[in-house]
């Protein structure tokens, strides 16, 4: 067994002073690196304006419209005073180098020496001065684009600051000014190299000072509060503390801590150990009465929930007799109880009353609220009316004895079964959704009432809904498209009927897990705000003759697989050739499925297949990876079978024996459809 990890215990004035003192010594290194860089800064700035005079008065003692002669050779005289008087200002103003260069403007890569004057005694450097016409390439790319703005009037002056040089000379400042002619025309560059042993001087006294001041304050500051805080502070805090241990360990009341310190906190801290010892004995006695009391009530909210759940079906499916439709609902409360409810019962063999509604407020106000409304609906619904007469009267009664100011929403319908035809009315709730056979997801769009509880004598309208075979409507609360993630995004009307869209293939209770997983999937931790209730009612086709097998995704269970489609194709008069043709696609089918769907792994394949009108169809579905048998092209028949690719064959018997073969990977499944005219 591994021990438990015992934390150092550190003593709180070491702790507080050597705190305080590394605070104080990062301020300082802070202040250092700050004034450090500010001074850097401005010395530059100061020692590139400097060397940039020299550089100015330094173009006064060269002539610009000479340097082709003096490249040529002529004019030697001229030359050469002007190199004497260069010579001597360079040792005047105490510059390692001064030149004067032309550079090949065609692309700033070569220049060469018209002259040059050093002072090595400056800085003790080895320079050799460059005769005159010397030529070398330039240094680099940053050189290059200087002498280009040089000479193109971009930039009055340039300089370039060296820390390190490829030569090996010691680190440096150039300051780049243009010489030009008599015609203002750049004709050459004036240099002026200056070594930086002034700024690496100024910077190191900086520095010492700085830090020798930091290093001083350091240590008065330590010695300054190991005095003040022992005195003040660690004392009093360790009596303290001990008196709360002391309670800790005996739970018994101790002696007042009145007085212990001059400093407000501290005694504030004191006065508040009394308080605490006196109101914890008395919270332990409260706190022993509180608890029976929550757990009476978690009981009696565990009986109201038990209750509720009861009083709305919750048996499916609810009419196991009733080929004509089938219907499906959930109730997911956001607290123990909630406020939505759903409903539906038969008023006669031919009519299907269905509700769903939203309580305002939540909780067992709510849940009370909820339980009235409903009785008073199934109460109404079975002496005979119009959804909207039936509102009438549920808003009549509630409005006469609603003192505490409650309303709910509802959208009532009754389904005439042999029809298809819903007659409903709204009371300020959310639209109805239909679901049609082909998929085809429908909002339907509806003048709405006000809802029931808010005002008497309220008139509400009825509107008329048909259900072909094998539609399906769809009603929820609001707590659906207002499904909030953890950053407060909604989970949206668009990405409800998307989920719709998905699930139209299923019974009603899969549209309702199909939205489910989507709500799930959006909200992920987050916390559930409002209550999820959802309804789905189908009028149900010939495809009541259908049949849904699940098994292993499992070679050895394809016999079971072709038994069980054989024996619904040879009860509804399959004819033989079409027959044969099925049982060679099931197999087909069913083996791929088996061999590549979940990759060596287990799981499980669902075979549904069913009959409308002339029309057998077979639905595929399994959950593993995403895989399009139609993706790929049809395999070229006229070829052998050595020349012709592996794969494809299967599939493409498959498309050319069937009449429609579809594919759709919806909810994380694999959904192949087939289908074949009789």
């Amino acid at each position: 067994m591994k021990k438990p990890r015992i934390k150092r215990k550190w003593n709180m004035s070491v702790v507080i002073i050597g705190t305080i003192v590394l605070l104080f010594l990062i301020f300082g290194i802070q202040a250092t690196v700050f004034g450090y860089l500010g001074f850097t800064d401005a010395f530059k700035a100061e020692f590139t304006e400097t060397t940039y005079r020299m550089a100015d008065t330094a173009t006064v003692l060269v002539n610009g419209d000479h340097f082709a002669d003096y490249l040529k050779g002529e004019r030697l005289d001229e030359y050469d005073r002007s190199k004497a008087n260069l010579d001597v200002y360079c040792k005047k103003i105490h510059v390692t180098m001064m030149y004067v260069i032309v550079v090949d403007t065609s692309d700033y890569g070569r220049f060469v020496c018209v002259m040059e004057s050093i002072d090595n005694s400056v800085e003790n450097t080895d320079y050799v001065e460059w005769e005159r016409g010397h030529e070398r390439d330039t240094t680099n790319d940053e050189y290059r684009e200087k002498y280009r703005l040089l000479y193109e009037g971009v930039s009055p002056y340039e300089t370039v600051f060296r820390y390190e040089s490829a030569d090996g000379q010691k680190a440096h400042v150039t300051t780049l000014l243009p010489v030009k002619d008599s015609a203002g025309q750049v004709a050459g560059i004036l240099c002026v190299h200056r070594m930086m042993n002034e700024i690496d001087g100024a910077i190191e006294s900086y520095m010492f000072r700085i830090g020798l001041t930091s290093l001083g304050m350091a240590v008065l500051t330590a010695i300054f509060y190991a005095v003040l805080v022992g005195r003040s502070f660690i004392r009093p805090i360790r009596k303290v503390a001990g008196e709360a241990t002391r309670f800790a360990k005996e739970n018994t009341k101790g002696e007042p801590l009145g007085g212990i310190s001059r400093f407000r906190d501290i005694a504030n801290l004191a006065d508040s150990i009394d308080t605490m010892e006196t109101d914890m004995l008395a919270y332990v006695e409260d706190l022993t009465a509180a608890t029976t009391e929550k757990e009476r009530i978690g009981a009696e909210l565990s009986v109201a929930s038990a209750i509720q759940e009861t009083s709305i079906p919750n048996v499916f499916p609810p009419f196991p007799d009733r080929k004509e439709f089938d219907v499906y609902a959930s109730m997911t409360p956001a607290k123990e109880v909630g406020g939505d409810f759903y409903n539906f019962f038969l008023v006669d063999d031919d009519h299907l009353a269905f509700v769903i509604g939203d309580v305002s407020g939540k909780g067992i106000p709510a849940s009370l609220f909820m339980m009235a409304t409903n009785i008073l609906i199934s109460d109404r619904a079975l002496m005979g009316g119009t959804p909207a007469e039936i509102l009438s009267y549920v808003n009549e009664r509630i409005c006469e004895r609603n003192q505490v100011d409650m309303f709910v929403t509802l959208w009532l319908g009754i389904f005439e079964i042999s029809t298809g035809k819903i007659s409903a009315a709204n009371a300020g709730h959310d639209d109805a959704v239909v679901i049609r056979k082909d998929g085809r997801v429908e909002q339907i769009k509806t003048k709405h009432g006000l809802v029931v509880g808010a005002m008497p004598t309220v008139k509400y309208h009825d509107f008329e809904i048909t259900l072909e075979k094998g539609d399906k409507i769809f009603l929820y609360t609001d707590g659906v498209p207002e499904a909030t993630d953890a950053n407060g995004n909604l989970f949206t009307m668009a990405r409800m009927l998307q989920s719709l869209e998905g699930g139209y293939t299923g019974t009603p209770r899969d549209v309702l897990d199909s939205v489910n997983r989507s709500v799930n999937a959006f909200v992920g931790d987050a916390p559930q705000f409002d209550d999820l209730t959802m309804l789905c009612l189908e009028r149900k086709g010939d495809e009541t003759l259908g049949r849904t097998l699940t098994v292993d995704a499992k070679q050895e269970n394809l016999d079971e697989v072709t038994a069980f489609a054989e024996s619904f194709l040879e009860e509804n008069d399959c004819p033989p050739k079409a027959l044969v043709q099925l049982g060679i696609v099931i197999d087909e089918v069913f083996s791929n499925i088996a061999s590549y769907a979940y990759e060596g792994g287990e799981g499980k394949a669902e075979i549904r297949i069913f009959k409308t009108d002339d029309e057998i169809t077979l639905v595929f579905t399994d959950e593993g990876i995403a895989f399009d048998p139609l993706a790929k092209g049809d395999p070229d028949v006229t070829l052998s079978a050595e020349d012709r690719p592996i794969g494809g064959l299967g599939i493409f018997i498959v498309k050319k024996s069937m009449d429609d073969v579809s594919y759709k990977r919806e909810n994380g499944k694999n959904v192949l459809t087939i289908k074949k005219k009789l």
